[in-house]
């Protein structure tokens, strides 16, 4: 379902928004505005750079409802974030969060479904009363709602979703999130997180404390070692999507590839010590993965 008639923004009476969701929205954006956008989302033509600016404001601001908010809020936050959405795609009211307003475009111009934005909803719904994974199946199940819409989503965008595709950038996002997890394992464990499947830490014999100490030590590295190829083999399952696309489509998920690649080789090159700093990929290693998932298509 797409929105009815006219524009969001334009449609029925919009009463205000609540003062934490507008203090969120505001933080999201001030946020947004300080980070580097992906180099190869700087190259895209405009109309894209916008709808896709749009869909990381909402994700954005999901996030934050869910992991910056008083923790008494979230829900609420959340829920009135999903209200919003409605009135998105069933028209008669307007939105009142200016990142769902700013979302009409894209969706009525791309027919982007709703499903893939309640999905990421639901993601921070589950991060509220879930701060552990038992098995690496059930991690997978959050990334199908935390990750994979985005990459959903970002294909309808460039008018490229198939079911093929979205088996491929399923794989691709899911891997994304697992290199964001394993790169952040330390700053989620001080929010009371732990995306590490606990099979797997009692597979190499670390412990909770393990993971709050200052450095990794032999078992937590062997540990992400693991953790790093398993990553890794799942972005190359998926890196095939490159090469069935063209143009703009093909250099953005390029650019979300390299993105991936480069941050596991980031981890790799710290000898897979995770807890003593968060390691960022270097420029230079983003743009030659860009260049290379571009050239070969995968």
């Amino acid at each position: 379902m797409t929105p009815e008639a006219a524009p969001a923004g334009d449609v029925g009476v919009r009463p205000p928004a609540s003062t934490s969701a507008a203090l969120i929205e505001s933080a999201a954006a001030a946020q947004a505005a300080a980070e580097n956008f992906p180099v190869a989302l700087r190259l895209l033509p405009r109309r894209y750079r916008q709808h896709l600016a749009a869909v990381y404001g909402f994700a954005r601001v999901t996030d934050d409802m869910g992991d910056e908010a008083p923790p008494a809020e979230r829900l609420g936050l959340l829920s009135e974030l999903e209200d919003d959405l409605d009135r998105l795609y069933r028209g008669g009211l307007a939105p009142r969060l200016a990142v769902i307003r700013a979302l009409a475009p894209a969706v009525a111009e791309c027919a982007i479904p709703e499903q893939p934005f309640r999905d990421l909803i639901a993601a921070n719904r589950q991060d509220q009363v879930v701060t552990r994974y038992q098995t690496f199946d059930a991690l997978l199940a959050y990334c199908t709602l935390s990750a994979n819409p985005v990459g959903r989503i970002v294909l309808h965008v460039f008018g490229a979703a198939t079911p093929q595709r979205e088996i491929l950038s399923d794989r691709v996002c899911t891997a994304l999130q697992l290199a964001e997890h394993w790169q952040d394992v330390a700053e989620d464990l001080r929010a009371g997180r732990v995306y590490l499947p606990h099979e797997d830490l009692d597979r190499f014999g670390c412990t909770e404390a393990d993971l709050a100490a200052s450095r990794a030590a032999p078992q937590v590295r062997a540990l992400m070692s693991f953790q790093e190829k398993r990553a890794r083999a799942l972005l190359d399952k998926g890196a095939p999507l490159v090469g069935t696309l063209r143009g703009a489509a093909r250099l953005a998920v390029s650019g979300y590839l390299a993105g991936g690649r480069a941050a596991l080789a980031a981890i790799a090159a710290a000898d897979h010590d995770v807890l003593s700093a968060t390691h960022r990929p270097r420029k230079r290693r983003l743009a030659t993965e860009m260049l290379r998932a571009y050239a070969t298509g995968r």
